[in-house]
C-alpha cells in the first residue's frame, strides 16, 4: 500500500517509476503499472534499484534488509535511498513489537549494510496517505529527516516539498542515528490511531521562535 501510494504520487508528479517486487511480474505490480500510465513500469528489486536515480524502501521492515541485498549494492551505490519503512514485528500478535530499537535502527542497519549508498529515514512517521498529501491533516505538523549525507538530505526535502510539505514543517533530526527516535515512535503512533479512529493525523513540533 505504502510503495502503490508513493509511486502513484511520484509519477503524478512527472518522474519515471519503476514498481520492484520479488520477481518481475508480480501481479499487483503489473496491475499498478499498466493503470499508472506510461512513466510507470514494473520488475524485480534489482531492475528498480539498477533503472532509478533515487530509490525509496517502502517494504515490511523486517524484510528491507533482504530485499535491499536483492535489489544489489552496486545497483544502491552512490544514490539516495529513501527508507520510509518501520521494523514493526507481528510475530507475537497485535499490538506490533519493534525488531529493533534503543541503540539500533532499521535505517541504520540499511546505511552499515551498504556502506555506499546515501539513506535518508523519512515519512515513516505518518500513513501513507498523509506522506503525499500533508494537507489531510488540519494545520501545520511536522515531518522528520534523518542521515549522514546533507546533500541527500537536501533532495530529499526537495522531494517532500513536491509533495506539499512546508520547508518551515521539515526537521532534520541529524545522522542517521536520528532514526531510532523516529521508528520508536510508532507504537505510539498505533496508539493515537487507535484512539481516533483514523490514520490521518501527525505531531507538531512547536517551539519558542
Amino acid at each position: 500500500m505504502v510503495g502503490r501510494t508513493l509511486a502513484t504520487r511520484l509519477v503524478a508528479l512527472g518522474h519515471r517509476v519503476t514498481m520492484g517486487s520479488r520477481r518481475a511480474g508480480n501481479e499487483a505490480a503489473a496491475a499498478w503499472a499498466a493503470g499508472a500510465g506510461e512513466a510507470a513500469a514494473e520488475g524485480s528489486f534489482a531492475d528498480a534499484a539498477a533503472r532509478g536515480d533515487l530509490v525509496v524502501n517502502a517494504t515490511a521492515g523486517t524484510a528491507s534488509v533482504a530485499a535491499l541485498v536483492s535489489a544489489g549494492a552496486d545497483n544502491l551505490a552512490g544514490k539516495v535511498v529513501v527508507d520510509v519503512a518501520n521494523p514493526l514485528d507481528v510475530s507475537a500478535g497485535l499490538p506490533p513489537t519493534l525488531s529493533v530499537c534503543n541503540t539500533d535502527s532499521l535505517g541504520e542497519q540499511i546505511q552499515r549494510r551498504f556502506p555506499s549508498a546515501r539513506v535518508v529515514k523519512t515519512l515513516n512517521t505518518v500513513n501513507c496517505e498523509v506522506m503525499v498529501d500533508p494537507s489531510l491533516v488540519p494545520g501545520s505538523h511536522t515531518m522528520f529527516v534523518a542521515g549522514n549525507d546533507a546533500p541527500a538530505k537536501a533532495d530529499v526535502r526537495a522531494l517532500l516539498e513536491s509533495f506539499g510539505w512546508p520547508a518551515d514543517d521539515i526537521v532534520d533530526l541529524g545522522d542517521i542515528a536520528g532514526a531510532r527516535g523516529m521508528e520508536m515512535y510508532l507504537p505510539l503512533w498505533l496508539r493515537f490511531w487507535q484512539a481516533t479512529g483514523t490514520g490521518h493525523l501527525n505531531v507538531k513540533l512547536a517551539r519558542r521562535a
